[in-house]
Protein backbone atom coordinates (compact mmCIF):
# COMPACT_ATOMS: atom_id res chain seq x y z
CA UNK A 1 0.00 0.00 0.00
CA UNK A 2 1.52 3.25 -1.16
CA UNK A 3 1.21 5.74 2.20
CA UNK A 4 2.07 9.74 -0.05
CA UNK A 5 2.58 11.95 2.48
CA UNK A 6 0.67 14.96 0.55
CA UNK A 7 -2.75 12.61 1.11
CA UNK A 8 -1.87 11.88 4.50
CA UNK A 9 -1.53 15.65 5.45
CA UNK A 10 -5.04 16.60 3.47
CA UNK A 11 -7.30 13.98 4.45
CA UNK A 12 -8.84 15.88 6.98
CA UNK A 13 -9.13 19.26 5.31
CA UNK A 14 -11.05 17.03 2.58
CA UNK A 15 -13.21 15.08 4.68
CA UNK A 16 -14.26 18.41 6.54
CA UNK A 17 -15.24 19.83 2.33
CA UNK A 18 -16.67 16.10 1.93
CA UNK A 19 -18.68 15.96 4.75
CA UNK A 20 -20.73 18.95 3.86
CA UNK A 21 -21.46 17.68 0.47
CA UNK A 22 -22.60 14.59 1.77
CA UNK A 23 -24.96 15.58 4.16
CA UNK A 24 -25.90 13.83 7.17
CA UNK A 25 -25.60 10.14 7.51
CA UNK A 26 -28.07 8.56 5.45
CA UNK A 27 -28.58 4.50 5.38
CA UNK A 28 -25.43 2.44 4.91
CA UNK A 29 -24.24 3.11 1.26
CA UNK A 30 -26.90 4.97 0.09
CA UNK A 31 -24.88 8.26 -1.69
CA UNK A 32 -23.30 6.84 -4.78
CA UNK A 33 -19.60 8.14 -4.87
CA UNK A 34 -17.10 7.55 -7.82
CA UNK A 35 -13.40 9.12 -7.06
CA UNK A 36 -11.90 9.38 -10.35
CA UNK A 37 -7.46 9.06 -10.02
CA UNK A 38 -8.28 7.53 -6.63
CA UNK A 39 -4.42 7.10 -6.63
CA UNK A 40 -2.57 5.30 -3.49
CA UNK A 41 -6.46 4.29 -2.22
CA UNK A 42 -5.13 5.71 1.11
CA UNK A 43 -7.63 8.48 0.38
CA UNK A 44 -10.48 6.22 -0.19
CA UNK A 45 -10.21 4.05 2.66
CA UNK A 46 -10.17 6.81 4.79
CA UNK A 47 -13.12 8.96 3.25
CA UNK A 48 -15.18 5.54 2.99
CA UNK A 49 -15.08 4.61 6.76
CA UNK A 50 -15.62 8.20 7.79
CA UNK A 51 -19.13 8.21 5.51
CA UNK A 52 -20.28 5.04 6.04
CA UNK A 53 -23.85 6.49 4.25
CA UNK A 54 -21.58 6.42 1.27
CA UNK A 55 -21.24 3.18 -1.27
CA UNK A 56 -17.19 4.49 -2.47
CA UNK A 57 -16.12 3.43 -5.58
CA UNK A 58 -12.43 4.31 -6.48
CA UNK A 59 -10.79 4.24 -9.58
CA UNK A 60 -7.55 4.64 -11.61
CA UNK A 61 -5.94 4.19 -15.25
CA UNK A 62 -2.93 3.33 -13.28
CA UNK A 63 -2.06 -0.53 -12.91
CA UNK A 64 0.28 0.52 -9.89
CA UNK A 65 -2.27 2.25 -8.37
CA UNK A 66 -4.93 -0.11 -8.99
CA UNK A 67 -3.08 -2.44 -6.95
CA UNK A 68 -2.53 -0.25 -4.02
CA UNK A 69 -6.47 0.79 -3.92
CA UNK A 70 -7.12 -3.05 -3.92
CA UNK A 71 -4.48 -2.98 -0.96
CA UNK A 72 -6.60 -0.60 0.99
CA UNK A 73 -9.93 -2.40 0.35
CA UNK A 74 -8.40 -5.93 1.68
CA UNK A 75 -6.34 -3.95 4.27
CA UNK A 76 -9.50 -2.06 5.63
CA UNK A 77 -11.88 -4.31 5.29
CA UNK A 78 -14.63 -1.32 5.56
CA UNK A 79 -17.63 -2.73 3.91
CA UNK A 80 -18.99 0.34 1.51
CA UNK A 81 -15.29 0.83 -0.23
CA UNK A 82 -15.40 -0.79 -3.29
CA UNK A 83 -12.91 -2.66 -5.18
CA UNK A 84 -11.36 0.09 -7.79
CA UNK A 85 -12.10 0.06 -11.42
CA UNK A 86 -10.36 0.94 -14.23
CA UNK A 87 -11.20 4.16 -15.26
CA UNK A 88 -9.92 6.26 -17.81
CA UNK A 89 -11.96 10.13 -18.23
CA UNK A 90 -10.19 10.85 -21.45
CA UNK A 91 -12.71 8.40 -22.82
CA UNK A 92 -16.60 7.93 -22.65
CA UNK A 93 -18.67 7.08 -19.68
CA UNK A 94 -19.35 3.61 -21.24
CA UNK A 95 -15.94 2.62 -20.50
CA UNK A 96 -15.98 3.12 -16.66
CA UNK A 97 -16.48 0.26 -15.63
CA UNK A 98 -20.70 0.17 -16.16
CA UNK A 99 -20.75 3.13 -13.74
CA UNK A 100 -23.68 5.32 -15.30
CA UNK A 101 -23.00 9.37 -14.52
CA UNK A 102 -26.77 9.54 -13.49
CA UNK A 103 -26.49 6.84 -10.96
CA UNK A 104 -23.73 8.82 -9.00
CA UNK A 105 -24.28 11.11 -6.16
CA UNK A 106 -20.67 12.69 -5.50
CA UNK A 107 -18.05 12.54 -8.48
CA UNK A 108 -14.73 13.53 -5.98
CA UNK A 109 -11.59 14.27 -8.20
CA UNK A 110 -8.50 14.93 -6.31
CA UNK A 111 -4.65 16.28 -6.82
CA UNK A 112 -5.84 15.39 -10.57
CA UNK A 113 -6.74 18.50 -13.01
CA UNK A 114 -3.53 20.19 -12.66
CA UNK A 115 -2.01 16.54 -14.45
CA UNK A 116 -4.04 15.47 -16.96
CA UNK A 117 -5.32 16.98 -20.57
CA UNK A 118 -7.96 19.92 -20.13
CA UNK A 119 -10.36 17.50 -21.88
CA UNK A 120 -10.33 15.21 -18.85
CA UNK A 121 -11.53 17.39 -17.04
CA UNK A 122 -5.86 21.62 -7.12
CA UNK A 123 -4.76 24.83 -6.97
CA UNK A 124 -6.33 27.07 -9.68
CA UNK A 125 -6.17 30.12 -11.41
CA UNK A 126 -8.74 32.18 -10.00
CA UNK A 127 -10.56 34.37 -13.23
CA UNK A 128 -6.94 34.18 -14.98
CA UNK A 129 -5.03 35.39 -11.84
CA UNK A 130 -2.16 32.64 -10.24
CA UNK A 131 -1.23 33.06 -6.99
CA UNK A 132 1.03 32.66 -4.44
CA UNK A 133 4.65 32.88 -6.12
CA UNK A 134 4.67 29.33 -5.49
CA UNK A 135 1.70 28.49 -7.69
CA UNK A 136 3.16 30.53 -10.62
CA UNK A 137 6.57 28.24 -10.64
CA UNK A 138 4.67 25.13 -9.79
CA UNK A 139 2.15 26.04 -13.34
CA UNK A 140 5.30 26.53 -15.16
CA UNK A 141 7.30 23.58 -13.90
CA UNK A 142 4.16 21.35 -15.35
CA UNK A 143 3.52 22.83 -18.39
CA UNK A 144 7.19 21.98 -19.17
CA UNK A 145 6.92 19.17 -18.31
CA UNK A 146 3.95 18.33 -20.63
CA UNK A 147 1.92 21.45 -22.73
CA UNK A 148 -1.21 19.87 -21.70
CA UNK A 149 -0.87 20.04 -17.63
CA UNK A 150 -0.88 23.12 -15.92
CA UNK A 151 -3.32 25.24 -13.22
CA UNK A 152 -6.79 25.73 -14.49
CA UNK A 153 -8.55 28.52 -14.92
CA UNK A 154 -11.73 28.55 -12.50
CA UNK A 155 -13.59 30.77 -15.14
CA UNK A 156 -13.21 28.43 -17.67
CA UNK A 157 -13.95 25.11 -15.88
CA UNK A 158 -16.89 27.08 -14.59
CA UNK A 159 -17.89 27.40 -17.98
CA UNK A 160 -17.03 23.93 -19.40
CA UNK A 161 -19.35 23.14 -16.46
CA UNK A 162 -22.13 24.90 -17.48
CA UNK A 163 -22.48 23.86 -20.69
CA UNK A 164 -22.53 19.59 -19.44
CA UNK A 165 -25.05 20.69 -16.68
CA UNK A 166 -23.00 21.66 -13.91
CA UNK A 167 -23.41 24.73 -11.82
CA UNK A 168 -20.38 26.33 -9.49
CA UNK A 169 -21.36 26.43 -6.28
CA UNK A 170 -18.41 27.20 -4.65
CA UNK A 171 -14.96 27.73 -3.93
CA UNK A 172 -13.23 26.41 -0.41
CA UNK A 173 -10.05 27.68 0.42
CA UNK A 174 -8.09 24.23 1.20
CA UNK A 175 -4.00 24.30 3.36
CA UNK A 176 -1.61 24.31 0.90
CA UNK A 177 -2.82 27.53 -1.31
CA UNK A 178 -5.21 24.85 -2.50
CA UNK A 179 -8.85 25.15 -3.35
CA UNK A 180 -11.69 22.39 -3.39
CA UNK A 181 -14.17 23.47 -5.89
CA UNK A 182 -18.30 22.03 -5.78
CA UNK A 183 -20.04 21.73 -8.76
CA UNK A 184 -23.80 21.10 -8.32
CA UNK A 185 -26.20 19.36 -10.91
CA UNK A 186 -28.41 22.10 -12.43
Amino acid sequence: MQVPAAAERNKGPILAVLRECAGPGAAPGALRVLEVGAGSGLHAAHFARALPHTRWQPSDIDPRALRSIAAYVEATGVPNLLPPIVLDVSQGWETWGGTQPASLDLLVSINMMHISELRCTEPYAVDGQISPQSNVDFDRSLRQSNPAWGLRDTALLRELAEANGLSLERMVDMPANNKSLIFRKL
